[in-house]
């Protein structure tokens, strides 16, 4: 996400949020090629935990067996001077750097045609935006990327900021291609669920991205404490997406990888909902979707294609992200090839509970349960060594 005045009203919306919605469905979507059958696939739940602004390369790009590239790759800015990929750390945060552009015009800057080089060249972008990370360096995800299943061609599904590819993870469809404050109208996930008289909630850490979607969830709306209440107690509902801390992004206050807050509070909170979600009585029959809303300006040497939309100045995806699939179903140290998007993640709860689609995005979608293994069951899933961290924010902030 980008600056506060762009949350503020988001925010100030928290007070209002309340109760939750109950029930359950008739299946409606076909069961896909190679999948079971939706309702004995052993899924009932699906958890979706968002983070924010980092590309593939950038993050995952040290990962075995994944089509990642990190060191020895140059990019020239706008007065021709050549710059080679660089390790970050101990850099942690990016203080003292500008945040990546990754707007809806700086990201086709960085695309050029597909040449994915133009990211010294766009905005205000320096060295920063070619900077990675690696497997030492991310205290969760170095550990647990290794030991689940990873999408490494799993993109953003608009060339654009945050708030368009978050409204597309609820949506499937977005209408804008900034991070502006108005409300938005169109039917979400969460209309389809309740129609079909099933069990969703969205729970926030400090500021409820829902209230963007015309303050009409606030029923379903939780907080970040309900939910480990909720994994420990078994009462997640069918499906629950979970949005870290945001506040304080700028100043380097915030856990949830934006720059310029430090990726290891991001970790942290990571681990803490894996945890949640793994320990509780629930994990049996839950997949976990880590993924990111967008590539955050930050380098990544696949182009993304096209993808089928309602308008052709939407059809563009993003650059790739990170997206770890942690389930009993997810077969360990396992890369999937194929093409997805955050329609994807809603072409799985479609195909699970027999919901229809939202656009023709998500009706074209690859199904993300197609990364899982359905003859695999995990009974029990790895504790990682995670230290517990706070960003803090940066010096000049």
């Amino acid at each position: 996400m980008s600056h506060w005045t762009r949350r503020q009203f988001i925010y100030s919306s928290a007070a209002a949020l309340g109760s939750l919605a109950t029930g359950r469905s008739l299946l409606w979507a076909d069961s896909g090629k190679g999948l079971p059958k939706p309702d004995k696939s052993g899924i009932k739940h699906v958890v979706v935990a968002m983070m924010e602004n980092r590309s593939f390369d950038h993050f995952l790009g040290w990962l075995p067996g994944a089509d990642g590239r990190q060191a020895g790759l140059v990019y020239t800015d706008s007065l021709g001077n050549a710059f080679e990929t660089h390790p970050l750390a101990p850099d942690f945060q990016g203080c003292g750097h500008p945040d990546p552009d990754h707007s809806y015009a700086g990201g086709r800057t960085e695309y050029d045609n597909g040449l994915c080089d133009g990211w010294l060249r766009a905005g205000t972008n320096d060295v920063y935006a070619i900077g990675y990370y690696t497997q030492n360096d991310l205290p969760f995800l170095g550990q647990a990327a290794p030991d689940w299943t990873v999408c490494d061609r799993y993109f953003a599904p608009i060339m654009a900021s945050t708030y368009p590819n978050r409204i597309y993870q609820h949506a499937a469809v977005t209408d804008r291609i900034d991070n502006t404050l108005s409300l938005s109208t169109l039917p979400t996930i969460w209309d389809r669920l309740a129609a079909a008289q099933l069990q969703g909630r969205y729970y926030f850490s400090d500021i409820p991205f829902i209230a963007l979607l015309c303050g009409k969830y606030a029923s379903i709306t939780r907080t970040y404490n309900q939910f480990l209440q909720d994994c420990a107690s078994g009462d997640l509902p069918e499906v629950a997406f979970v949005d870290p801390p945001f506040f304080g992004e700028e100043s380097g206050g915030s856990s949830d990888d934006h720059p310029h807050g430090d990726i290891r509070a991001g970790e942290w909170w990571l681990y803490q909902t894996y945890r949640a979600v793994t320990t509780g009585p629930d994990w049996k029959h839950t997949v976990l979707v880590i993924n990111f809303d967008e590539w955050g300006g930050f380098f990544d040497h696949v182009p993304p294609s096209e993808a089928p939309d309602v308008d052709p100045a939407l059809a563009l995806r993003g650059f790739r992200v990170p997206c770890v699939i942690v389930s009993p179903f997810s077969a360990p140290g396992a890369i999937d090839h194929g093409v997805y998007d955050h329609t994807s993640v809603l072409k799985m709860i479609e195909w699970r509970w027999g919901l229809p689609p939202l656009s023709a995005r998500d009706a074209a979608a690859s199904n993300l349960a197609e990364a899982l293994d359905f003859n695999l069951v995990r009974h029990s899933a790895p504790d990682y060594a995670v230290p517990s961290f706070s960003s803090a924010a940066c010096p000049s902030a």
